[in-house]
């Protein structure tokens, strides 16, 4: 017969073996109003107010390496017809799970609590003033260049410096009332980010929209404006921009100087997948991290991308990328249906609205959109010499070689390259069609 002191070392040893009973807590998700629908890194979860369980480990460090824990950061993400989209970072980290025997077993992070509210802003009262743009197009020779440093005397004003909890990066104001635009992977994950201006004043800009695809985010200060509204800049369409033409960038790069200025030229204009969605600006000019966000200006003080990365690679320098400002005008239009037409590119906007029609070419811009509308179909542009310049039915499309997505029908096709004879043809595009052209430009008579 066993003693009583082995059965209850058996008893101990079958307690260990057994795994670790994991108890479920409650996160709770509340919205003024209600009805927001939710989802959690993406994934849809329901609508406010919401609750949905998770291991305890997910709230609080769990006492056994057989506990449940949470492995990545979390994002809840709220939106609501006529409210501005909120995104919300419910967790912190990440922390080290060290054993008893001193084994780091990885990494992990908490929820911060187990309620969250969040007090939904309308759309009418984030989205105030008026944006300008040159998004009309015409000769953009009409108007003369400004020497380097009268573009960054007119501009620099615009330009901010952005940090969150754990990031920093630049930004511009689009509007006198304080709309700034930066890029989504500088506001992702902050409910606000510090806001320096150029003459060292500290404000609070709420991050209030952040675009699910295109890396573009927007962030508003309620703070009153100075002597009425914030400098603010003016945006230009991807018909003004030629390969090129002088640029500039300015923003908050690493552990240098605030608000430094680089120059470059524009070296190409078109879609590039390994670079994400959206029509890139490809340039010369030196951007680092920290300039992410802030605006590539032409030579009239006008943004034509906000600069966003910069290729690394072994034996590879001097090739930064921007998305364009034609992008940007996409996600305003959200917004402002009636974009305010700038004839001054000089940064002062005139009346002119732009027309019904304006506006709805504007919105079916894309060949730039990550989505490609019903009825359309993709053609693929190449040509010899590289880097022609592609119009479609009139309008600049980047330089080639690029992967345009076209609306079904008949569409005029010209590409054009200094010292070369326009090339041309009519193409008739077909619902998912996938079409290959090569364009081999001859020699200027």
């Amino acid at each position: 017969m066993a003693s009583r002191p082995n059965l209850l070392l058996i008893t101990s040893l079958l307690l260990l073996a057994c795994p670790a009973t994991t108890f479920a807590d409650k996160l709770t998700i509340t919205s003024n109003p209600p009805g927001a629908a939710v989802e959690l890194d993406g994934v849809a979860a329901g609508t406010t107010p919401l609750e949905k369980d998770f291991p305890g480990g997910y709230f609080h460090k769990t006492h056994t390496a057989l506990g449940a824990r949470l492995e990545h950061p979390m994002v809840a993400r709220l939106s609501l017809p006529g409210y501005v989209t909120k995104e919300l970072k419910l967790t912190e980290g990440p922390m080290n799970w060290i054993s008893l025997n001193g084994r780091n077993r990885g990494e992990y992070w908490l929820l911060k609590s187990d309620h969250f509210h969040v007090e939904l802003q309308a759309v009418s009262e984030a989205f105030t003033g008026t944006v300008a743009a040159n998004v009309l197009g015409g000769n953009p020779r009409v108007q003369p260049d400004l020497p380097v440093d009268e573009v960054v005397r007119q501009a620099k004003p615009a330009v901010v410096f952005l940090r969150g909890v754990d990031k920093a990066g630049s930004g511009f104001f689009v509007t006198g009332t304080g709309v700034i635009v930066t890029n989504a992977h500088v506001a992702r994950g902050e409910e606000s980010l510090q806001t320096i201006l150029t003459s060292g004043e500290q404000l609070e800009a709420k991050v209030v929209y952040i675009d699910a695809d295109l890396d573009i985010a927007l962030a508003k200060i309620d703070h009153p404006p100075p002597k009425g509204e914030f400098p603010h800049l003016v945006l230009a369409s991807a018909a003004v921009v030629r390969q090129g033409e002088t640029v500039l960038a300015i923003g908050n790069p690493g552990d240098a100087m605030r608000f430094s200025v680089t120059k470059g030229i524009v070296s190409a204009v078109g879609e590039f997948s390994d670079a994400g969605p959206g029509t890139w600006v490809q340039t010369d000019a030196p951007i680092n991290p920290g300039n992410s966000g802030g605006p590539l200006l032409n030579a009239r003080g006008e943004v034509i991308g906000i600069n966003t990365l910069k290729l690394i690679k072994k034996n590879v320098t001097g090739i930064g990328f921007a998305l364009s400002a034609w992008d940007v005008l996409e996600v305003l239009h959200r917004f402002y249906p009636q974009v305010v037409s700038s004839t001054s590119s000089h940064g002062a906007a005139s009346a002119k609205t732009v027309t019904a029609e304006d506006s709805a070419a504007l919105e079916a811009s894309s060949v730039s959109s990550s989505m490609a509308p019903e009825g359309t179909g993709t053609v693929a542009i190449t040509s010899e010499p590289d880097g022609a310049e592609i119009f479609v039915d009139g309008k600049f499309h980047g330089n080639a070689p690029a992967t345009l997505r076209l609306p079904a029908g008949s569409h005029l096709i010209v590409l054009k390259f200094p010292g070369r004879a326009d090339w041309s043809r009519t193409l008739e595009v077909l619902k998912s069609s996938k079409t290959s052209l090569k364009a081999a430009l001859d020699p200027a008579p």
